[in-house]
């Protein structure tokens, strides 16, 4: 058996060089993800990601030993493998952290950073039963070339390496969420945790990804954008297919369609009372003719993702009292995002958007004791940070001033349940109008602007532009149906 495999490898090897030698001038270092000289049309030459030069992650790890006190370790595991069953893998999403520092995008290694060995990185040994079935993986060599570490080991070499650096290390820092048994196990790293010397990097970390540069701005601009041409081509794909499972596939698809590669979290699509379900997720039942629908939606591009919402009627019309609500929630979210500047705060932004909630629920006769009342109705922030993860840097507080270069979302909404002790009319509607704000140096610039929300352009789009989706899509439906 093991000559047989022998054999296949060789034949494997030999045929890659043919093919190299083929089809390209230049030599290909399989890393286990593109590089600029396997996939040209992702990678400009310098950089390890799409979009982010290797002097950027050179510049990243500077910025985060310069935060790091004298003589101390960071120890940052990439995120593990989940199983759904058996042989199966769930996809694969790397730690932002590890991404942020090292630009790797796979599976099985740590990363050390300390002020004297600089970027140490412990990378997986692949075995030919890898190789063959999962392809090839970035180690030791990639580590150096690729994501140009200063020192670079097998993990077979953890144990007693990293052992002798945490023992001349004063504090040891590492990614508690991610944290694995491979480093954690160690009796060194054991006894620096019980002397009180081992703390959470994130404070660090979350530091240094709250403000974006250029070039992270750009990714996140485009992932705006795409998830905004995704979400508007589903809206007018929903009069003809009112299903939450068509619409959340069709979303996938249109995003995926323009680069992403993966949405930023399941979608929630909400049709009728699920609406009022914040984080609803089944995406299995018809939109009742006269429902509205809750879209939440985002994608991920290069590591860098979008998270936007919108809320229609398929049907092509609001009645009165899902437009006099839905106006409520508009006015507040155009309202929030005027007041997106340096030096103010999520929390103060929040505050302002419960004060004119609260006074228009009251107004329009939803709420009659408001205190305790409102916090049924919506029991959600009026927005986040946004970055690499979806609520990104949670270790930075909401009450931070914030920053140019700093990217929240503003996402004021209404959530009525079905059995709400209130006028029938509006029992069982939920609304969010979600959007990017990005802080700019003299205040903000919405970066899913593009993606309308007035209720005369919702009600144009639907019913001047719907019709062309033809009778091919109305047949798909049909057939679905039966």
């Amino acid at each position: 058996m093991q000559i047989l495999v022998r054999k296949l490898l060789q034949r494997i090897q030999f045929n890659h060089a043919i093919g190299r030698c083929a089809y390209s001038t230049k030599k290909v270092f399989a890393v286990g993800q593109p590089t600029p000289a396997s996939h040209p049309q992702l990678l400009k030459e310098g950089e390890i990601t799409p979009g982010i030069t290797c002097d950027e992650y050179i510049s990243r790890r500077k910025r985060l030993l310069e935060l790091l006190p004298e003589k101390s370790l960071a120890v940052i595991a990439a995120a593990p493998v989940k199983m759904m069953t058996d042989v199966v893998p769930y996809p694969f999403r790397q730690d932002a952290d590890y991404l942020y520092i090292t630009g790797c995008q796979q599976p099985g290694g740590v990363a050390v950073l300390g002020h004297e060995c600089g970027l140490c990185m412990f990378m997986p040994e692949a075995s030919p039963h890898d190789v063959i079935w999962q392809g090839q993986i970035a180690g030791v060599d990639a580590a150096l070339d690729a994501f140009k570490a200063e020192k670079a080991f097998p993990m077979s070499k953890l144990h007693t390496i990293l052992s002798d650096m945490i023992r001349g290390s004063s504090k040891l820092f590492h990614n508690v969420k991610t944290a694995i048994p491979t480093y954690t196990d160690l009796e060194a790293f054991q006894k620096s945790a019980y002397n009180g010397k081992v703390k959470d990097l994130s404070i660090y970390s979350h530091e240094l990804r709250w403000t974006k540069s250029p070039a992270e701005l750009k990714l996140m601009r485009e992932s705006a954008s795409i998830a905004c041409q995704a979400l508007l081509q589903t809206m007018l794909h929903s009069k003809i297919f009112p299903y939450e499972g068509m619409l959340s596939a069709k979303v996938e698809y249109e995003c995926k369609m323009r680069g992403a590669q993966r949405m930023a979290f399941n979608p929630v699509v909400g049709g009728g009372p699920n609406g009022s379900v914040i984080h609803y997720s089944r995406n299995d039942q018809k939109i009742k003719d006269g429902n509205l629908v809750l879209m939440d939606v985002g994608c991920e591009l290069h590591g860098y993702l979008s998270d936007l919402t919108r809320t229609w009627p398929p049907c092509g019309g609001f009645s009165s009292a899902q437009e006099e609500l839905y106006n409520l929630i508009l006015e507040t979210n155009k309202e929030c995002v005027k007041l997106c500047r340096p030096g103010t705060s999520i929390r103060k932004i929040h505050n302002y958007s419960v004060e004119m909630l609260q006074r228009g629920l009251k107004e329009i006769g939803i709420l009659k004791d408001v205190r305790s009342s409102y916090h049924q109705l919506n029991p959600t922030s009026i927005g986040h940070y946004l970055g690499m993860d979806v609520h990104d840097c949670s270790m930075v507080s909401i009450d931070r001033p914030l920053m140019p270069g700093v990217v929240i979302t503003i996402e004021p909404g209404v959530y009525i349940p079905p059995l709400f002790d209130g006028p029938e009319r509006y029992q069982g509607i939920g609304i969010r109008i979600e959007d990017e704000v990005l802080i700019t140096e003299t205040g903000y610039e919405v970066l899913t602007g593009s993606m309308p929300k007035e209720v005369k352009h919702i009600e144009s789009l639907l019913n001047n532009f719907c019709n062309g989706i033809g009778m091919e899509g109305h047949n798909i439906m049909t057939a679905g149906s039966s």
